[in-house]
């Protein structure tokens, strides 16, 4: 289904204040869920083929944290594809402090892209054209996504994850 900007006629769902309550409250459930994992399992376990936890979080702050400023600005990095290999920090205290200083960023960004920006056609990273809410629900929905793989990661560990409700 392909969505359209809003018309002028229409009005906006929730304020943008409540949208950023409510990604923060899943970046929240997000930060539980990665210090819900032992150490070594949190880069090492895997199901399936799927990639180990914390090259999911690494790909969520790889969009994240340049994603807020290109909706602040309008300005997006052409990305062919994120290596996430690059950046990624060797401990779960060194990805905690990355996804930390990304969610401060968000905080700090947010009140600074206007409102009429979440309206606006861009082409995101270069190749995903859309209206930037669209792009911001992509944000989240990736988020949400990869969480869930954390969860059935934990649960394969025997580890109860965080109540998903609670953000």
């Amino acid at each position: 289904m392909e969505t359209q900007p809003l018309t002028s006629k229409e009005q906006m769902f929730v304020s943008t204040d409540v949208m950023l309550r409510h990604w923060q409250g899943h970046r929240n459930l997000t930060r539980r869920v990665i210090e819900a994992f032992p150490e070594d399992k949190l880069f090492s376990h895997s199901i399936g083929g799927m990639r180990p936890f914390a090259h999911m979080v690494m790909e969520m702050i790889d969009i994240a944290e340049p994603g807020v400023k290109s909706l602040a600005t309008g300005n997006w990095e052409k990305v062919e594809e994120f290596d996430h290999t690059k950046t990624m920090p060797q401990t779960k205290e060194g990805l905690l402090e990355r996804w930390d200083k990304v969610t401060a960023l968000i905080d700090k960004t947010w009140p600074t892209i206007a409102p009429e920006r979440f309206q606006k056609v861009e082409i995101a990273f270069g190749q995903y054209e859309n209206a930037n809410y669209d792009t911001l629900f992509y944000f989240i929905d990736n988020e949400i996504h990869h969480r869930a793989q954390g969860y059935v990661y934990l649960r394969s560990l025997g580890i109860a994850p965080p109540f998903f409700w609670e953000r």
